[in-house]
């Protein structure tokens, strides 16, 4: 190596200890820190698929893929109820009608909201309400029960069968003088004639859930040593429910129908009476709007039953098609 060369390196060697000696606490220099590198998120392989979305978001998506399919439903199911409003708005303003007789809707929707206004409306639906209410739910309290006893034990089907053929077809409306003569014309007749009604739908159909019930389900929970109580809980409640909550819905209306021809005869408060007395003083849009409040408070218990039907029969398998 030439002389020069070995010259640069002695004072290179020099420099680097003279520096650390300067310091007093190290030989090497202080790099400058570095700077943050920014996270690119992986690029999506060939044949590998996408990482899931969140269950909010892939709820949100199917909200959003449904909207049209929903609006859609809803104008078909609307569709007719509109057509029917619009042509019995029509008909009296063109003269198709008498509309002393069928007044257009809009003033039936504006005598509904004076109703509602001055709280004559609340008061009268909520006598008819508590009523209706009140004899539905005693007839099911009872006929449920009862229907199950009668259909599970033949000797019991045996010896009220004959009693049950008669009154079932017996017409509620046809005992109401007997119910007046007897209870008055309280709310005790009222009350026990919603009874009567809605029992025959509720304990027909609870007798005919139980003896349809799927031989094959019986023979294999027999197989299994199930005893009678966990038989009813497991296999008979469960199958019977679609049947009886036919006749509760049958029972719920004929609640409301029977209700209101019990409350036109001695009655000072309910739906009833006000169609009644509407009819009387020839109040003909209070009328119509005692009949639609009727048909809406029908409809809504309805759906209720509907939805409580939809839960206790969740476990069953939709049908194809």
């Amino acid at each position: 190596m030439s002389p020069a060369l070995g010259t640069n390196a002695g004072t290179s060697t020099s420099t680097r200890t003279s520096t650390g000696t300067d310091t007093g606490t190290s030989t090497s220099t202080t790099r400058a820190p570095a700077l943050p590198v920014p996270v690119r998120s992986p690029e999506p392989r060939p044949g590998v698929p996408p990482r899931p979305r969140s269950r909010s978001t892939a709820g949100f998506h199917r909200a959003v893929r449904r909207l049209p399919s929903l609006l859609l439903k809803g104008v078909t199911k609307s569709a007719a109820v509109v057509a029917l409003l619009l042509l019995w708005e029509a008909a009296p303003r063109l003269g198709l009608v008498d509309r002393t007789f069928l007044p257009p809707f809009s003033e039936v929707a504006g005598a509904w909201w004076e109703l509602a206004a001055d709280g004559q409306l609340a008061d009268h639906t909520g006598a008819s309400l508590a009523r209706s209410f009140s004899g539905f739910g005693l007839a099911v309290a009872v006929a449920v029960p009862l229907g199950l006893l009668i259909g599970w034990y033949r000797p019991v089907a045996d010896l009220l069968g004959p009693l049950l053929e008669v009154f079932r077809n017996t017409a509620a409306l046809a005992l109401l003088p007997v119910f007046v003569l007897l209870l008055g014309i309280g709310e005790t007749s009222k009350i026990s004639i919603v009874v009567y009604a809605c029992t025959w739908p509720v304990l027909l159909n609870t007798i005919s859930a139980v003896r349809n019930v799927d031989p094959t389900l019986l023979r294999l929970a027999r197989s299994m040593d199930l005893s009678a109580p966990r038989l009813f809980q497991k296999v008979i409640l469960p199958s019977s429910v679609p049947v009886i909550f036919t006749g509760i819905r049958l029972a719920g209306a004929a609640s409301i129908l029977v209700l209101v021809a019990a409350e036109m005869i001695g009655a000072k408060a309910g739906l009833g009476y006000l169609i009644n007395s509407s009819q009387f003083n020839f109040a003909i849009p209070q009328m119509y709007a005692g009949i639609l409040t009727i048909s809406a408070i029908g409809v809504a218990f309805n759906q209720v039953l509907v939805t409580v039907e939809r839960r206790l029969s969740s476990w069953r398998v939709p049908a194809a098609g």
